[in-house]
C-alpha cells in the first residue's frame, strides 16, 4: 500500500526559521516544539510547556564531534510547570552544556500522565539505539512500564506521528542511515545479486556500498587502506581521525558510515585523492557513472 501525504503545520513564533518553532500535525492530538537554548526565557508563560512531555536535547560532543542526545520525560510539578522547568533545569546543569537546543512532544489536550510518558521514553529511546546516528547519553534505560493493549495501541500511532514530526524539524535520530529496503533488495531475498552495492577492491582496501537518498554509506566490514598518501585531501584525513574508533587494529570498519558525495568516500576508503563517479562499481565491473547515466538515457527515453 503507498504511503499517504502528510499535512503538517510548522509556525515559526519568532518569525525566523533559526528560532523557536511550534510544529502540528492534522489528524493528530500531538504538540511539538523546537526551542534553541538561547530562548528558553522566552517560552514562559505558554500553558502546553507547563504539561507533562518527552523532550530531547541536541548537540555535539567537544571530544568527538558527533551528534548526541539525551532523551528525557518531564511531569507536571507542583509549581505548575512541567517541561519548560524541566529543560531549565537542565540549562543550569554544567554536566548538560553540550546541547544547543531542545524538542518537546505534549498534547494539546493534556492526556499524558505518568506511564504514557514513560512509556514514551522508554520507546524513543531504544528507537535512537536501534538507528545509530545519535550518541545516546541517558545514563539508564527508561522503565517501559505496565500499559494495556488499548493504551500502546494509541502511542504507538503517537510514537509514528512524532517521529515524521521529528525528521521534518531537521533530526533523524529515528533513522537508520540504511533504511531496510536499502539494506536487502528483492533481488537479495531471492538469491540474486544486488546492483544497489558498490565496490571498491584496489590498493589493499575491499570496501562495500550503498547509495541512499541523503548521500552513500560505506557499510561496516568494509576494510579501508592503512596509510594515506600525502595527497590525501584534507577532508578524509579528518574524518579518519574522527572515526577512529570505528575502525579496528585491522582497517575494517565497525559501523557504516554516511558520506554526501560519492568521492568523498572513496577518498576515506583509499586515503587518496579519488573520482568515486568512477571507483565505485558494481560487481559486474559498472561504476557509478555508468548507472546514472543509464538512468537518464531512461529517463530521457520516457519523456520522449
Amino acid at each position: 500500500m503507498a504511503s499517504r501525504g502528510k499535512s503538517i503545520n510548522l509556525f515559526l513564533m519568532d518569525g525566523d526559521p533559526s528560532g523557536r518553532i511550534k510544529c502540528t500535525l492534522a489528524n493528530w492530538t500531538g504538540v511539538a516544539y523546537k526551542i534553541p537554548r538561547t530562548e528558553l526565557e522566552k517560552c514562559k508563560g505558554r500553558d502546553d510547556l507547563s504539561q507533562s512531555g518527552v523532550y530531547f536535547l541536541f548537540g555535539t560532543s567537544d571530544q568527538t564531534g558527533e551528534s548526541v542526545v539525551y532523551i528525557g520525560q518531564a511531569g507536571v510539578r507542583k509549581n505548575g510547570e512541567g517541561i519548560l522547568y524541566r529543560l531549565q533545569e537542565h540549562k543550569r546543569n554544567p554536566d548538560k552544556d553540550y546541547w544547543t537546543e531542545a524538542v518537546v512532544f505534549t498534547t494539546s489536550n493534556n492526556s499524558f500522565g505518568p506511564t504514557e510518558i514513560s512509556y514514551l521514553e522508554n520507546r524513543f529511546t531504544n528507537l535512537a539505539l536501534a538507528a545509530k546516528r545519535y550518541v545516546i547519553k541517558n545514563g539508564n534505560e527508561p522503565t517501559l512500564g505496565s500499559i494495556t493493549e488499548e493504551k500502546e495501541s494509541e502511542l504507538e500511532e503517537f510514537l509514528d506521528y512524532a517521529k515524521i514530526v521529528m525528521g521534518t524539524l531537521g533530526h533523524k535520530v529515528f533513522e537508520p542511515i540504511l533504511q531496510p529496503s536499502a539494506i536487502q533488495s528483492p533481488a537479495e531475498t531471492q538469491g540474486g545479486k544486488d546492483s544497489t552495492v558498490f565496490y571498491i577492491n584496489r590498493s589493499g582496501t575491499k570496501a562495500q556500498a550503498k547509495l541512499t537518498s541523503e548521500g552513500i554509506v560505506v557499510l561496516a566490514g568494509s576494510v579501508i587502506r592503512k596509510d594515506m598518501v600525502p595527497s590525501c585531501p584534507e577532508y578524509a584525513k579528518n574524518i579518519r581521525e574522527e572515526r577512529k574508533s570505528d575502525i579496528d587494529e585491522n582497517n575494517v570498519l565497525t559501523k557504516d558510515i554516511l558520506f554526501r558525495t560519492p568521492s568523498g568516500a572513496a577518498a576515506f576508503v583509499l586515503g587518496a585523492s579519488a573520482n568515486g563517479n568512477v571507483e565505485w562499481k558494481t560487481d559486474d565491473g559498472k561504476t557509478l557513472k555508468d548507472i546514472e547515466s543509464n538512468e537518464d538515457a531512461g529517463a530521457r527515453e520516457e519523456e520522449i
